[in-house]
């Protein structure tokens, strides 16, 4: 399997983009603006989801499924929502086709929909309206519930997995009896992402809060986690918004409280998208191809049968299929690939560069030797190993790849964030790259012009930051800590 694509040093973007496209994770389809997620990287997302999934439900959510499409209205009852999404909305004019004169398809003018209906981009205005049938007191709450489901925001440039029209995600939507218990979820669903990010994905992360500018359309708080790529650039992972009272009082939901009193419910919603597969290639891949922690690959190992004829294939497969029981019997996914259609060689370069952590190749010699030879895909070197114990080897083997790679991770974003305290300084170490810890005085019009001069936004205000005083780097005015800066996906 050829691996003759861009470098990252070479072309950053490049290098991305052919290899989601030349491992099979995506491709780009014949609509506008939509990917199609090939198998191997929907095995990808089926184990985030397993995971993330597992993770929720031990929080006490539930899953639900709310219609695609959205009436007009909706969207209108809650002003900095609609103000927020209004440019990116595809909308469902006509209910029918008919035949054209030219033997073509044409949209028939009589069956124009008397309400315009919004293809999802977010599901807050349709769920709020149906939670307002299911709250009438305080016994209703809370509700806890998520939705796996595709949101469609119209978006001009795209690019596979980061930023297409159509993507898949998660949105919980959760009702709660006070404003505590809403942030405390909001906070909580934050932890959890942050979790899955550094515990699954081996990608550190920033837990912070969004300015009010970069705020989700219609919340009172944003909380954010943020990584770090290999080219510097910052990714938004995952958000957790508290909405406060604003769409229970949009769609007048209310619960009767234990004092009988009339009340609004207080609100949250948090997601992760497909973008997630975006993070998880630029954070670990090389140029040699895609890096997998093992928590997430499809395949943890491989064995390929290295043979001259068929009896010694039918020794190696025996052995090799002693070695799979073993692996699977301690929960571990490993793939026996005995195709003849293709040369060892060419299975080998397949497998690193689609990622799988480890790879285990037998010979007539190491049948003779009680041996194998195994790779590691993140360090790309090779050994011989004796085949007893050889199951717990690679048990701990995994545990240590998904370990190195989180370490990996976080020195490289030690070593590419910078604290700096002057415009100069600033704009120096955005040529750098990384996440850029400076003063700023606060306000929307010094974070706007920033953003307008350099391109770099801030990424968060830090859950952690400690109280500093200083200056802001670009009015010169009091600032009492710092946030985090960084030019983004």
């Amino acid at each position: 399997m050829a691996k003759d694509f861009t470098t990252r040093e070479a072309d950053y973007s490049k290098w991305y983009n052919e290899l989601v496209t030349k491992a099979d994770l995506a491709e780009h389809s014949a609509v506008r603006g939509c990917m199609v997620i090939k198998p191997y990287g929907f095995a990808i997302w089926e184990k985030m989801q397993a995971e993330l999934d597992t993770m929720f439900k031990e929080t006490g959510h539930q899953n639900a499924y709310f219609p695609l499409f959205i009436p007009k209205s909706y969207l209108s009852k809650e002003a900095d929502h609609v103000e927020g999404f209004a440019k990116e909305c595809a909308v469902v004019t006509h209910y029918r086709l008919k035949n054209g004169e030219d033997g073509g398809v044409v949209v028939d003018p009589e069956a124009r929909l008397d309400e315009e209906l919004v293809v999802r981009p977010t599901s807050e205005t349709i769920i709020w309206n149906t939670y307002k049938g299911w709250i009438q007191s305080y016994r209703d709450l809370p509700i806890l519930v998520n939705q796996w489901a595709n949101v469609v925001r119209w978006e001009m440039r795209t690019r596979l997995f980061l930023r297409t029209a159509e993507f898949l995600w998660q949105e919980g939507h959760t009702a709660h009896a006070t404003k505590e218990e809403a942030v405390a979820e909001t906070e909580q669903m934050l932890d959890v992402y942050a979790d899955f990010a550094e515990k699954y994905m081996a990608i550190p992360v920033l837990k912070g809060l969004k300015t009010p500018a970069e705020r989700f359309a219609g919340a009172l708080e944003t909380y954010c986690i943020e990584a770090l790529m290999q080219d510097g650039k910052a990714l938004q992972a995952g958000t957790s918004h508290f909405l406060g009272q604003n769409f229970a009082k949009a769609f007048e939901v209310q619960f009767a409280s234990k004092e009988g009193k009339l009340e609004y419910v207080w609100a949250t919603s948090w997601g992760v998208s497909t973008r997630l597969m975006g993070a998880l290639v630029m954070a670990h891949s090389d140029d040699n191809g895609l890096v997998l922690p093992p928590k997430l690959a499809p395949q943890q190992v491989v064995v390929v049968p290295i043979y001259r004829n068929e009896e010694q294939l039918a020794a190696i497969g025996e052995v090799a299929q002693n070695i799979l029981a073993e692996l699977k019997a301690k929960g571990i996914r490993a793939r026996y690939d005995d195709r003849d259609t293709h040369r060892p060689g060419w299975k080998f370069a397949e497998y690193e560069f689609k990622g799988v952590p480890l790879r285990i190749a037998i010979g007539p010699r190491d049948l003779e030797n009680k041996t194998v030879e195994l790779s590691r895909r993140d360090t790309l070197t090779k050994e011989g190993v004796p085949l007893e114990g050889l199951a717990d080897r690679i048990e701990g083997l995994l545990e240590e790849i998904q370990d190195s790679l989180f370490q990996r991770a976080l020195d490289f974003r030690a070593a590419s964030s910078h604290r700096v305290d002057t415009y100069n300084d600033f704009k120096e170490a955005l040529e750098k790259g990384g996440f850029i810890y400076a003063h700023w005085d606060g306000t929307a019009e010094t974070e706007a012009k920033i953003k307008e001069e350099t391109k770099a936004t801030i990424r968060c205000i830090p859950l952690n930051a400690e109280a500093e005083e200083g200056s802001c780097i670009y009015s010169g005015k009091p600032s009492n800590k710092r946030v985090v800066f960084a030019k983004a996906y």
